[in-house]
């Protein structure tokens, strides 16, 4: 049975910390202050503006960090500093004992869908995929994309729209969304935190990878079962794609629309979710209904 953590009122607390790669200081602040503006208290952990090499500190002290602000109740949601690469390092040492009985929204994306996936996938408790405190900057407070943030954390429901693309497969379907980042899925295959996607809408995004890699990466995803018995597939944004000196041959779009051409779910390519400044707020681990149309495609969030 899903637990959904309690939304956020005015004067809630909300904890920043950086589980995995580091982040400036002085972003992060700016970003609290945003936060505040919305109506939160903010409390900066003190990984946040430090150094461990890429790490924003060893994996000691981020784990210590993280599992303060999942036990302490006065906090209500945890938005997570920024991505990079970190919380597979600490992740199996989490107690989720404290935060299965009182849950909490943990907010972010990228490195942060590893732990998205974990406690779907273990405790049915539904996350929040979206910006992080590195993503709100004084070009993108005023945006749509960052104030969905504030509307999801606050109980609104939410129904985004997107243009078709031409490598949409039409049709409609309603899942629990799951998912994220490709290749943080991709290395949960195998392991415990490895999501069930049967009857499912999944969610794939990505950036900064070999066309090469997101072949394998989506061949482990089908080899793994992910991909068999979807009810939906949502691709949002493959940003900053590399070639190697002789190129792979198709884009990450084609790469993914072959892989699941034998299949007869709705998909939809280049949604607004992902490494990029369009890049919505969605409640993972919750009811969606997706409608893939001929002129646009919607997701929309089905809470009862």
């Amino acid at each position: 049975m899903v637990k959904i953590p309690p939304y956020l009122k005015k004067g809630d607390l909300i904890g920043v910390t950086c589980s995995s790669s580091k982040m400036e200081l002085a972003a992060a602040e700016y970003a609290a202050e945003v936060l505040r503006s919305w109506g939160f208290r903010v409390h900066l952990g003190i990984t946040v503006g430090t150094s461990f090499h890429n790490f924003s500190a060893p994996d000691e002290l981020r784990l210590e960090e993280l599992q303060d602000m999942l036990d302490d109740p006065e906090i209500k949601a945890i938005v997570f500093g920024r991505g990079g690469y970190g919380m597979v390092c600490i992740l199996d040492k989490l107690d989720f004992k404290k935060f299965r009985k009182h849950p909490k929204w943990l907010c972010g994306y990228s490195d942060v869908t590893i732990l998205h996936a974990h406690i779907q996938e273990r405790f049915d408790i539904p996350s929040i995929h979206s910006v992080m405190c590195s993503g709100i900057t004084k070009d993108t407070v005023e945006n749509p994309y960052v104030n969905s943030l504030e509307q999801v954390l606050k109980g609104k429901k939410y129904s985004y729209n997107t243009p078709s693309h031409e490598l949409n497969r039409e049709g409609s379907a309603t899942g629990i969304l799951v998912g994220g980042n490709l290749s943080l899925l991709a290395n949960a295959s195998g392991t415990a935190s490895q999501v069930n996607t049967k009857g499912k809408i999944l969610l794939l995004e990505d950036i900064g990878e070999y066309r090469y890699n997101v072949d394998r990466l989506m061949y482990n995803l089908k080899r793994a079962g992910w991909l068999d018995k979807l009810a939906g597939l949502v691709v949002g944004g493959f940003t900053d794609g590399k070639e190697t000196t002789t190129p792979f041959g198709q884009t990450e779009y084609e790469i993914i629309h072959n892989m699941v051409k034998e299949f007869d779910y709705p998909v939809c390519f280049n949604f607004p979710i992902g490494h990029q400044t369009e890049n919505y707020t969605v409640k993972l681990g919750m009811k969606h209904h997706l409608k893939v149309g001929e002129a646009k495609t919607v997701l929309k969030l089905q809470e009862d």
